[in-house]
């Protein structure tokens, strides 16, 4: 594909490297052409490498293979996971994972992203639901300011709440930066 041609969030190769684009802007220099100012993340080691493409420029496009798996369960830093469709089994480790799995409760389900028949990317849900196993009582006079309190969920992470959370509540946890939501009814 052409270098005009790319959006955020596409995979490409780069030098036999697979990337997705976090971002690229159109600029104008001086002298000569208009370049593609563009920024990749490294999909298997997270790095962030910047580089530059003229617009007639090409660029590997690469196809990942989204699946639906669910997280069964983790053993010290392997996470075991299997695929919906074909109910195999296959085990991830902390790097390959992510920060994700101090979210995830048996059972939930996510999409991993494979390319050439291995697991590159883990795509957790955007929020979790969790019951809170410990926080300190609430305390008076709280409410007036926003003050958060401290609090264990049942995967065992720990996050802030607003003071009137109790233990034994079901709240809704965004995955991507670790903040409470909201309460949850059941």
């Amino acid at each position: 594909m052409k270098a005009n041609e790319m959006k955020k969030g596409m995979t490409v190769t780069v030098d036999g490297t697979l990337y997705t684009i976090t971002d690229y802007q159109h600029v104008k220099l001086g002298k000569g052409g208009a370049v593609y100012q563009t920024k990749l993340r490294n999909l298997t080691d997270g790095g962030i490498r910047d580089i530059r493409l003229r617009s007639e420029e090409n660029i590997e496009q690469a196809y990942l293979d989204k699946r639906n798996f669910e997280y069964l369960y983790s053993a010290g830093s392997e996470h075991v996971l299997m695929d919906l469709e074909t109910y195999d089994q296959i085990t991830l480790d902390d790097e390959q994972f992510g920060e994700g799995a101090i979210y995830l409760k048996p059972n939930d389900q996510l999409q991993v992203s494979m390319y050439q028949e291995k697991p590159v990317q883990v795509i957790l849900p955007n929020t979790v639901d969790v019951v809170v196993t410990d926080t300190p009582p609430e305390i008076k006079g709280a409410t007036a300011t926003n003050q958060y309190k401290p609090a264990t969920i049942e995967t065992g992470a720990n996050i802030t709440v607003p003071p009137f959370i109790k233990v034994g509540e079901k709240i809704r946890v965004d995955t991507r930066t670790g903040e409470y939501v909201t309460r949850v009814k059941d």
